[in-house]
């Protein structure tokens, strides 16, 4: 037995207006559900980006079905890659300097995939990689 995918991850962001704005109209991800103030969730593919606002998340108690979930927030810059076809990489990296959102650094890595970093506007630091990154034995 193996956990074999990660189904959903989550960035904490505290302006949700402005999130949903980036990852919507910048990064083209699918606004999926929203609470005012609480959450933004957004369809990657296969897999759920959920944005939480952690002054709300880390305070107030939700449940669902009488069940409590459990408190969490995250405050600082955290990372999150996501993965595009090689074919379609130089059009993201033009499609970001188009929208004047700034490339911090561009690798290329052992194994010769490239990636770019560049931040949301919550200061979370975020990485375009092209696929199979992690199919190359290191």
């Amino acid at each position: 037995m193996e956990l074999n995918k990660i189904l959903e991850t989550c960035l904490y962001a505290e302006n949700l207006d402005e999130t949903e704005h980036f990852y919507s109209e910048i990064l083209g991800l699918k606004l999926i559900r929203k609470e005012e103030d609480r959450h933004l969730f957004f369809r990657c593919g296969d897999s759920m980006l959920l944005i939480f606002n952690p002054k709300h998340t880390s305070e107030v108690q939700t449940y669902v079905n009488d069940r409590p979930i459990p408190l969490h927030g995250a405050t600082g810059s955290v990372h999150l890659a996501f993965s595009v076809d090689q074919k379609e990489f130089k059009e993201w990296k033009k499609r970001l300097k188009n929208k004047n959102i700034e490339i911090e650094s561009s690798v290329k890595w052992p194994g010769g995939l490239k990636s770019i970093y560049f931040r949301d506007p919550a200061g979370n630091s975020l990485e375009i990689i092209e696929s199979g990154m992690w199919n190359i034995e290191y």
